[in-house]
Parts: C-alpha cells; sequence; structure tokens
C-alpha cells in the first residue's frame, strides 16, 4: 500500500458573498516555488465563479482575491461555473471548467497568457441533445448499456424551450501535444474518454456524431474496482514520467451512507498512445476519513483536481466533503513503483 500524508485543510470559505457556502476543486498549476490555484468559489443560492489564491510552497497561503477571478457570463454557465483545471500547452494556458446553466452541465474553455487574464473560448462539450446521444451510441453494440442508465441519475427535467443536452464534465488537457495533436480526457458517466485532435476547430457537430458512432473506442477506462463501482471520472492533469502518463482521478462507490468518493491513481497511460492503460491500482489512493471529508455540503467526497511536484513529494489538492480544499502528500517513486508492480 501507498503511504498517503493528509496534510489538512488550507483554505476555507469566507465572508465574502462569493464564497460564503463553499471553496472546492481548484484547477492547480506550479509555477517557479509558487501554486495557483483557480477554485470553485460558492455563494449565496449555490452559483459558482471561479476564486484565486497563490500558494508559496506547497500549502502556505501567501495571496487571496475578494473577489472572483472568472465569473459567469455567458448563457450555458449562467448558473456558474465549476470544478476548473489547469494546464499549459504551447504557451497558453488551457483552464477547462463546467458551465452549468440550470439544466445542463457541460465542459467549457479558457485561455490565458499570463494566469490572470482569461479570454473565454466557449463549450467543449458535443452540441448534442441527451436524446439524440442515446439513439446514436445504441448502434454502437459495443457500448456498456450504463451509458444510458447513468445518465439519468443526475439530469434534472429541462423547463419549457430548454432541450435537455448531454452531460459532459471532467475535462482534463494533458499539458503537451502528443503526436502534435491536443489531447484531454473527458467523462461521460459511467467511465472515462479520450478525445485526440489538431485543433479546438475540429469540435464541430458532424465531430461528434462520427465520435459517439463509435464511442467504445473512445472509452479509456471504465468502472472496475469496488471504491468506484458507481462510476469513475478525470481529476487531476496526466503528469509525465518515465513509465507513462500518471492520471490521479475520482472514482464513486454507492454504499449504504451514499456515495463516497475516493480519490484513486489509476494509470499509467502510454506516452505515445495514452489511450492506452499501462497499469492501474487495485485500491483507492485516499478515501474521507476526517469529519470535514465526511460531513459538509456533500458528505463523504474527496474530489481530486491538481498536483504539485516539490522535488520526489507529490502534492495532491482536493475539494473536501462540497466545502473546503485541502492537500494530501506521497512519494511519487513510491508511488510509480507500486504501479510498475501493478504491470
Amino acid at each position: 500500500m501507498i503511504t498517503v500524508r493528509k496534510e489538512g485543510k488550507i483554505l476555507e470559505k469566507t465572508h465574502h458573498q462569493f464564497e460564503n457556502q463553499g471553496v472546492l476543486n481548484p484547477a492547480v498549476i506550479k509555477e517557479g516555488e509558487n501554486v495557483h490555484l483557480y477554485y470553485r468559489a460558492v455563494g449565496q443560492g449555490g452559483r459558482s465563479t471561479i476564486g484565486y489564491c497563490r500558494l508559496k510552497g506547497p500549502t502556505k497561503v501567501v495571496e487571496r482575491w475578494d473577489r472572483p477571478i472568472m465569473v459567469p457570463e455567458i448563457e450555458f454557465e449562467s448558473f456558474g461555473m465549476e470544478d476548473p483545471r489547469i494546464v499549459k500547452i504551447d504557451n497558453l494556458y488551457f483552464l477547462s471548467y463546467t458551465g452549468f446553466d440550470g439544466i445542463n452541465a457541460r465542459a467549457a474553455l479558457a485561455i490565458s497568457q499570463d494566469l490572470y487574464h482569461f479570454k473565454k473560448v466557449g463549450i467543449l462539450a458535443p452540441p448534442i441533445t441527451y436524446a439524440d446521444f442515446v439513439s446514436g451510441t445504441k448502434t454502437d453494440v459495443n457500448i456498456s448499456g450504463r451509458y444510458f442508465s447513468n445518465q439519468t441519475s443526475y439530469l434534472q427535467e429541462t423547463a419549457p424551450g430548454k432541450p435537455l443536452m448531454l452531460w459532459d464534465k471532467d475535462v482534463v488537457f494533458f499539458p503537451k501535444r502528443i503526436k502534435a495533436q491536443l489531447v484531454f480526457l473527458h467523462r461521460i458517466r459511467p467511465g472515462i474518454q479520450i478525445v485526440k485532435i489538431d485543433s479546438l476547430k475540429q469540435l464541430t457537430k458532424e465531430f461528434w456524431d462520427d465520435y459517439f458512432l463509435h464511442l467504445e473506442e473512445h472509452v479509456i477506462m471504465e468502472p472496475l474496482f469496488d471504491h468506484e463501482s458507481s462510476y469513475i471520472g478525470s481529476g487531476c492533469p496526466p503528469i509525465e514520467t518515465p513509465y507513462g502518463w500518471l492520471l490521479i482521478y475520482h472514482g464513486a462507490d454507492e454504499t449504504d451512507n451514499g456515495i463516497v468518493y475516493s480519490a484513486c491513481a489509476a494509470a499509467l497511460l502510454d506516452l505515445e498512445n495514452p489511450a492506452k492503460i499501462v497499469s492501474r491500482l487495485p485500491y483507492a489512493l485516499f478515501k474521507p476519513e476526517y469529519e470535514w471529508e465526511k460531513q459538509g455540503e456533500v458528505n463523504n467526497v474527496v474530489f481530486p483536481t491538481g498536483t504539485a511536484l516539490f522535488g520526489d513529494t507529490l502534492y495532491i489538492y482536493y475539494g473536501a466533503a462540497g466545502e473546503q480544499i485541502a492537500v494530501a502528500s506521497i512519494s511519487l517513486p513510491e508511488l510509480l513503483n507500486e504501479l510498475v508492480i501493478q504491470w
């Protein structure tokens, strides 16, 4: 088993209106000794914006804004901007997030050159309705029936005149082009899928129609172990190592106490073909343990969304119980060795 050290909470909600209900699920990027966090800030009424703080070293907060760095401006995100992740590709920072309009939750993207000023690119998620997804994808006899039953567990009834779109969340970009292509993971329950494109302009309706006709070719991981029996989702941006891309993700398990979210060290993905799983741990990396991880706005949740490497120690930043941000640390060589043993 891997030794995981819970370093504790590093960020909690404040009296500021934009984050007085909770702070959670941060995008994380390390520049020198600074760690920049772009976190989901939940205010009155449950609407989310993106807050910002900067750490010196892995845990010390030295700067925290008293206002959001990004706010909803477009209809698809009118009820909130949620669960960001960030990487640097081609000298641009890619910040992916989920836009929520009160009915639909779909992945979107913003870009920056300086980590402080972001330009919204728009929706990355497929521009198709849930009904079209079901009718088109059911022709793929190799895809699990859970892709159709699972959706209804979290899709709400739509308002008049507003179509029920396919929910597509947890978009996580790889932090470099692979064979000249942009590559990202995304999550249509219950598994994790992969997209490879030359340019964001390729993400047209025609692209997605063809993608879903062959969905089984793009599913790289399905729920496999008990701690992730309900569904899994992309967590932190993949980390390049000599053994493959290290992916830390989340798993959800339906228990007598409700859904329990765990942080998982899924896998090593092949460096040249990240759709190929090289290794995968059969147990959760860490689970809700402390009272502040078990009780909150959403009980029993540890939700990893970003990492920072200091020496050989990997710091994993996560949302805890839907209210605060915490960090756990682990020896990267130890984790990689354990994954290699699983080959």
